[in-house]
């Protein structure tokens, strides 16, 4: 099953999180491995034989101390996610998402895709024994095309962007037996996600941040790092204390962004989208609706940054404090430069920004 079959939203996965509190005492952690199955227990793998994994997650929090003075932060950090093992956040996702799909028996997956995670499907893919159909645009970054070919995976160019290469891959998957692994059309991807949240919970001493800002295409990020603030809460983990979530648009892909600023509870599909942040081009999320509400909830909000804004501040990310980061992570720092200036954010708040992926894959805007 991939989404409710009543209402055809997105399915969560829950835990017994009342059993978790009182036999994995957050204390066990101590002798773990450092990556995101440190966290099992709250994963939806059931046999930990079935974990397919190449060292993914615990990704440093680095201070950026000079970037921060340049953007007006007196305590800025960068959570770097270029530092998985196929260079972007994707590789939690599909991490999870695999592990489950091998303790189900699948043998085929296929996914749609703007880029990374496709790469990494294939890697995860060809590390558990499976087949791997991966679609993406025709106009998709060289790094990623190459990634799938080379990690074995079957890679099919669409015309159109990640809306039509998710129909195909629906059609493969459903014709040739294979699990189709669309962003929150299934409920695994967005828990491998989530160990976003207790990774920054833990490293920051079982607190969160005043504000997270986060780069927004089909939402797993948002969805799942905000899944584990409530987790954590229920497990007595961290101190209750939420952060205020905040949104990253391409200024000419910003459904999040519209829906948020109308007040409306879903976001209209953004036509003509396009930027060089393939990552943010999604013109429409199926999870629209949790996104928005993440959002409100925390007391956050959403912003949009022009393409010449990211290609700035990727450049000024990596001149100030070394952090090669991707036209994500230089629209996450214009956005926080952005909202202190508009006294959204003081310049007293400790602010994470979350660099989804390393600039090392695109080359092509250094």
């Amino acid at each position: 099953m991939r989404l409710c079959q009543e209402c055809g939203k997105v399915l969560y996965a829950r835990y017994d999180l009342d059993t978790a509190r009182v036999e994995v005492p957050r204390s066990v952690l101590a002798g773990r491995p450092a990556d995101m199955w440190r966290y099992f227990e709250i994963l939806p793998v059931k046999d930990e034989s079935n974990i397919v994994t190449l060292g993914e997650g615990l990704t440093p929090i680095l201070a950026a101390p000079r970037l921060g003075r340049e953007i007006g932060s007196s305590d800025l950090l960068i959570k770097d996610e270029g530092q998985n093992p196929t260079g972007t956040f994707k590789s939690r996702g599909l991490s999870a998402a695999v592990s489950k799909a091998k303790e189900l028996g699948v043998t085929g997956v296929t996914i749609p895709t703007a880029g990374n995670a496709g790469g990494a499907l294939a890697s995860y893919a060809a590390r558990a024994g499976m087949s791997s159909h991966v679609f993406m645009p025709q106009d998709a970054s060289e790094a990623n095309k190459k990634e799938v070919v080379h990690a074995g995976g079957e890679l099919v160019l669409v015309d159109g962007l990640i809306g039509e290469a998710g129909q195909q891959s629906r059609q493969v998957a459903e014709e040739q037996d294979m699990f189709d692994l669309s962003t929150l059309q299934e409920p695994y991807r967005a828990e491998g996600k989530k160990t976003m949240g207790y990774e920054i919970a833990e490293q920051l001493n079982w607190t969160f941040p005043d504000a997270i800002i986060y780069p927004t295409g089909g939402g797993t990020g948002v969805v799942g790092i905000w899944k584990a603030v409530e987790e954590l809460e229920s497990l007595g983990w961290s101190d209750g204390k939420r952060p205020r979530f905040f949104s990253v648009q391409a200024e000419d892909c910003q459904p999040i962004v519209r829906a948020f600023e109308r007040g409306d509870d879903h976001a209209e599909p953004w036509e003509n989208a396009h930027t060089i942040a393939h990552g943010m081009r999604v013109p429409s999320a199926i999870a629209d609706y949790m996104i928005l509400k993440v959002l409100r909830d925390s007391g956050g909000g959403a912003i949009a940054i022009k393409d010449e804004d990211m290609l700035h501040h990727m450049r000024l990310t990596a001149q100030l404090e070394g952090v090669v980061v991707g036209p994500e992570g230089g629209a996450v720092v214009a956005a926080a430069r952005t909202l202190i200036e508009q006294g959204t954010l003081s310049r007293d708040d400790k602010i994470l920004l979350i660099n989804t992926g390393s600039g090392l894959k695109n080359l092509d805007l250094m």
